[in-house]
């Protein structure tokens, strides 16, 4: 008499189970994330997607992980949070994806997290430095990238080495530029170091551009750091070009590199970016090198880029954790591996990762454009 409830205790232990492992099956692996691909931004998204792509093809090509192929779709949600949580659940309840990976922006993660948590879907690797995301461990969120806290450190410590004392935060004022305003404060604040002027800019107003160029005029700062990403960057900069203020200018790696070369040409010299993922083009760097080689495979005219970079990383080590999870792949044998690797090190680049801690990398280099438009370290 007891048979058919001790079959419905097991059928629904089962279910419990894979709760949260769909997108798993015999011959694939389902990724997908809401990203924007459209708008400023959009450029330099396009190429963390194209980069995680060049390492699932050659890992396809190789059979896939334990047998199972990846397949990664990418929906625009043209920098929207409520877009990124139509588009997540989208992609969790039509699309069935197993993870959510590499997905943009602060307040889309932030968004889209509990959806994750009541699916029990991890999302991995988000391309966000948010202290609030990294403060508080979350059995469904892995960061791979260091956070914007380290980065703004960075940054402060390089002007306190080299006597800058009046400088300026020029900010977007959207879920990034508060984000990185925020981390400057910090940073600035933990080094005893006051701003002569923060400058507001909405990205969405043109004539935003030369109030800020004029304000910025105004305080005559020997930098600025510029909590601004995409096309927002290189227009402020060029406004400020029309008045009498010549200062250093000082971005995150969320700034485009190839969007400012492109839209200041030798007016770009001399920007200092974060970065934080290694060298582009240091070929002594085996993440580097095979990155560069899987490029010229696919194009042998295609120009390198930092943010592919990134997502051919984002992509080697999520497919480190996938091969460490074992045949039996599951939500939950994908967070316990990620948390008993320990580190993954590709150089002086090292994503660490423990019960503790999701964190992933603290890796934060600043380099200067040069007066060919490269990166010198």
């Amino acid at each position: 008499m007891f048979r058919p409830f001790i079959l419905m205790l097991a059928l629904w232990a089962l279910g419990a189970a894979h709760a949260g492992d769909r997108g798993v099956t015999p011959t694939e692996i389902r990724l997908g994330a809401s990203a924007v691909l459209s708008g400023p931004l959009g450029p330099q998204t396009l190429d963390y997607g194209a980069g995680a792509r060049l390492y699932f093809d050659a890992i396809n090509a190789q059979g896939g992980v334990h047998g199972r192929k990846i397949v990664y779709k990418l929906l625009d949600d043209g920098f929207d949070p409520k877009r990124a949580v139509e588009n997540t659940r989208k992609l969790i309840e039509e699309d069935n994806i197993f993870m959510v990976f590499n997905n943009t922006g602060t307040a889309h993660t932030m968004a889209i997290m509990p959806l994750a948590e009541e699916t029990r879907t991890i999302v991995f690797g988000p391309v966000t430095g948010s202290s609030a995301l990294r403060n508080k461990v979350s059995p469904y969120l892995f960061h791979v990238r260091a956070g914007y806290a380290d980065e703004a450190r960075r940054i402060i410590a390089h002007l306190k080495d080299t006597g800058i004392t009046r400088t300026a935060i020029v900010f977007q004022d959207d879920s990034l530029g508060n984000a990185l305003r925020a981390e400057l404060q910090g940073a600035a604040k933990a080094a005893q170091m006051n701003f002569v002027a923060e400058v507001r800019i909405d990205p969405k107003a043109a004539g935003d551009l030369d109030a800020a160029a004029s304000a910025t005029e105004k305080a005559q700062p020997q930098a600025v750091l510029l909590a601004l990403g995409g096309a927002t960057f290189p227009a402020y900069i060029k406004a400020v070009q029309k008045t009498s203020a010549r200062p250093t200018y000082y971005g995150f790696s969320i700034a485009s590199v190839d969007l400012i070369r492109r839209d200041l040409k030798e007016d770009a010299r001399g920007i200092i970016v974060a970065q934080v993922m290694p060298p582009v083009r240091n070929k002594t760097l085996p993440v580097v090198a095979e990155y560069l080689k899987a490029l010229q495979d696919k194009d042998p005219k295609a120009v390198p880029s930092a943010f592919q970079l990134e997502g051919f990383i984002h992509a080697r080590i999520l497919v480190e954790g996938l091969r460490r999870a074992g045949r039996n792949l599951s939500t939950a044998s994908f967070g316990k591996a990620l948390e008993d690797i320990g580190e993954i090190s590709f150089g002086r680049f090292v994503a660490r990762y423990s019960p503790s801690s999701h964190n992933g990398s603290s890796y934060v280099e600043l380099a200067i454009i040069d007066s060919q438009g490269n990166l010198m370290y």
